[in-house]
């Protein structure tokens, strides 16, 4: 009897000590202050966002080009100055460090590495980061290149690189761009010129829009492929992708002639030289 009086006493107790703690708890929420109100956090300004396109075939001269009408656009039309300049462009891509896969290319400009493409940008960026992010861009799509085919003719990755940037100026139809390759594999292949007229153009400095003359085919130019044999010293732009991937698998045919048609756009291949004549008189380019 005595041990069931001392449990319904501690249960008593123990209830009426949680009934006090509640009671304590209800009053001090009551009574506490409400929590201050969260800190506004600053929010930092965005910086303006530019952007500038190189197109595939670019030269690093038409790139720096192209940097100071990006910044006579920013500076007339959004009133922001940016800290890429035209002339620190041409000076960083004159001499600067290559993939080390393209040893032969150390000392040479950057013509060929800076891969074209659309690049945003701030006007905080550097020219020195806007030129970082093309050779980043250039090894990311390089490393898409299967050498296979080309190190079986013992052609080097420049080697290729400077085949790609002729492709990227000879052609306007993509499907012809492994053809043109093929032309210059075979050409090469029997110690024939070249005969790219592009890049007469790139080591004169002659302008799309004017026509070459004889002085200018009859030049003595390292560039000069009509008069000299392999490739030129260095590429002539800058390909894309499609360019450099042709430049590696060009295609298997015995072609050594290709001549524009009317059209501007396609070529007629031919491995005829009577035949390719015939054509360039037909479309225009002279008979003889």
């Amino acid at each position: 009897m005595r041990l069931l009086v001392l449990v319904l006493f501690l249960a008593a107790a123990g209830a009426a000590a949680w009934l006090a703690m509640a009671a304590v708890r209800s009053v001090s929420a009551r009574s506490a202050p409400p929590p201050p109100p969260p800190t506004p956090t600053e929010s930092v300004p965005q910086l303006p966002t530019l952007r500038i396109v190189f197109p595939e075939g670019f030269t690093r001269r038409d790139m720096a080009r192209r940097v100071a009408e990006i910044n006579e656009i920013a500076r007339e039309e959004r009133q922001l100055t940016t800290r890429i300049r035209q002339q620190e462009y041409l000076d960083l891509t004159a001499d600067h460090a290559v993939p080390e896969q393209f040893a032969e290319a150390r000392g040479r400009p950057l013509e060929g590495f800076l891969f074209p493409a659309t690049y945003d940008f701030t006007p905080e960026t550097t020219t020195q980061e806007l030129v970082e992010r093309q050779l980043e861009a250039f090894e990311r799509n390089w490393a898409q290149v299967d050498m296979a085919k080309a190190r079986e003719k013992n052609l080097t990755p420049y080697d290729v690189l400077i085949i790609a940037s002729m492709v990227e100026k000879e052609t306007m139809a993509p499907q012809e761009r492994p053809l043109v390759a093929a032309v210059i594999y075979n050409r090469l292949r029997i110690g024939m010129p070249l005969g790219i007229d592009a890049t007469i153009r790139y080591g004169l400095d002659v302008p799309a829009t004017e026509s070459l003359r004889q002085s200018h085919l009859q030049s003595d130019n390292p560039y000069n492929t009509r008069n000299r044999l392999g490739l030129p010293p260095t590429p002539i732009a800058n390909p894309g992708l499609a360019s450099m991937q042709a430049a590696a698998h060009p295609a298997d045919v015995d072609y050594l002639y290709f001549v524009r048609k009317p059209d501007m756009v396609h070529h007629f291949f031919t491995a005829s030289e009577s035949e390719f004549y015939a054509k360039a008189c037909e479309y225009g380019y002279g008979c003889r």
